[in-house]
């Protein structure tokens, strides 16, 4: 067959990549110049299966009402007039309050660690027949804490996560200290934390980049600087795909515009999934969450840290990448903005400088611009769900598939998600507890459908 996938991300290429495994001839369709660099192009950096609970947990309301009079909460609801996309905002805020409660929270978190295990496996077999290097680092993810009250419930979540099959670890301070020798200069005020040695971090950007040129060296062929306009559905199926060149002419006039014909179409375009979607009658609760990271270079390299770290004060992930290290965090629900000058931006941008130079006092230039004048600053669209499970199957729209709303866990769950849906698409079934947009019930386990899903 030949299957169109849009989005050129983490999702996309490692969907292209198992279809190309599959013997399928595929075509991907991205806005920008070269592969991931929208949502993928400055993540956290960590493969977290041991840490992907959902955000809709039974103490999440109360803070999300005290956070939003701060700049730089960790999650930050910024509500829209409930018009239009505005809507879309306050449907998917009414779905996030009904997963507010412990059977909602376990039930996401059993699919979200089934996702993450099979994804980290996929992942390694990639790396394992690539060789794709991407400043990968094996050493693990350590949470530490600073508050006491906070310390003394890390052991439930531990608990959970042992009960799912992840060997989340409780660990005093010194043991933390043994574990990330760095952390010693912030020692007076980490009281405790919990580490998972099988978790792992890397440059999802460089790693997605590398695989994206395979795709091509298998066939696939990739239209970057091209914009998606519109499917085309002819009875109930897909049929093809309007798509426009973004590339100037001499006339100062955009490219041609033509349509794709295809047999299956992939939508893994992120947080602008779900308008795409809504297009041809599929409504999904996905909206974008934006995050913002940092990325600064070392300047004290024995000094900073080998292990991927979680800062529980601030919410923010720590990961060092070669000669840099990057702090990622805070999520803001309120609309397609992508701008870093607003007031709010600005806040969570020195919130993360501040947070390093707090941690690692010295260990790194925290200015908003490198020596080559680039911004030290990214922000990105988080494509988040309620439950924060994905949607990953087939449509109502017969031969349209979406692989789509990871939120957070994009780089966790990219590789196994591209896998699962090429099985799914050439008629088996994935090999986890999850349940599928389109399908039937897994086959370990029973979990209700993703919140409200009308595909």
């Amino acid at each position: 067959m030949h299957i169109t996938v849009l989005g050129a991300g983490i999702i996309g290429i490692s969907t292209a990549w198992h279809l190309l495994e599959r013997g399928h001839t595929v075509t991907v369709i991205d806005r920008q110049a070269d592969a991931a660099l929208e949502t993928s192009f400055a993540n956290a950096a960590q493969i977290s299966v041991s840490y992907c609970e959902p955000w809709a947990n039974r103490e999440a309301p109360l803070k999300a009402l005290k956070w939003m009079f701060s700049k730089e909460a960790p999650l930050l609801f910024r509500p829209q007039l409930p018009f239009g996309e505005g809507w879309q905002q306050w449907r998917w805020g009414l779905q996030f309050l009904a997963n507010c409660n412990d059977a909602a929270f376990e039930r996401n978190v059993q699919q979200l660690v089934a996702l993450g295990a099979y994804s980290h496996g996929a992942l390694k077999d990639i790396v394992a027949s690539t060789g794709i290097a991407y400043q990968r680092l094996e050493r693990g993810i350590a949470h530490y804490y600073t508050d006491q009250k906070s310390f003394d419930t890390a052991g439930d979540a531990a608990a959970l996560m042992r009960k799912h099959g992840v060997a989340r670890q409780v660990v005093d301070r010194d043991t933390l200290f043994r574990i990330e020798p760095a952390l010693r200069a912030f020692g007076e005020r980490i009281v405790g934390g919990t580490f998972t040695p099988s978790d792992e971090s890397g440059d999802a950007r460089i790693f997605t980049q590398e695989l994206a040129k395979r795709c091509v060296e298998r066939g696939a062929e990739i239209l970057y600087g091209h914009a998606v306009d519109r499917l085309e559905v002819v009875g109930g199926a897909i049929k093809s795909v309007a798509i426009r060149d973004l590339s100037t002419r001499a006339d100062g006039q955009n490219g041609t515009s033509r349509k794709l014909a295809t047999d299956q179409v992939v939508v893994a375009a992120g947080s602008y999934s779900a308008p795409l979607l809504r297009s041809v009658g599929v409504d999904l609760p996905i909206y974008p969450g934006k995050g913002y990271s940092a990325t600064f270079k070392i300047l004290k390299p024995e000094l900073a840290p080998q292990v991927s770290l979680l800062d529980d004060t601030v919410k923010c992930a720590m990961s060092r990448l070669g000669d840099t290290l990057r702090i990622a965090g805070t999520i803001e629900v309120g609309n397609y903005d992508l701008t870093l000058d607003s007031a709010v931006a600005r806040a969570r941008c020195q919130m993360l400088a501040r947070r390093v130079e707090q941690v690692f006092p010295g260990v790194c230039d925290t200015r908003n611009v490198d020596e080559g004048g680039n911004p030290a600053y990214w922000t990105g669209l988080r494509p988040a769900t309620p439950t924060n499970i994905p949607y990953i199957g087939q449509t109502k729209v017969r031969g349209l598939w979406v692989n789509a709303g990871h939120g957070t866990l994009g780089w966790t769950h990219g590789a196994g998600s591209g896998k699962a849906l090429a099985e799914l698409m050439t008629g088996h079934e994935p090999a986890l507890a999850f349940r599928f947009l389109g399908s039937p019930a897994p086959r370990a386990g029973t979990f209700p459908a993703p919140a409200a899903a009308t595909a």
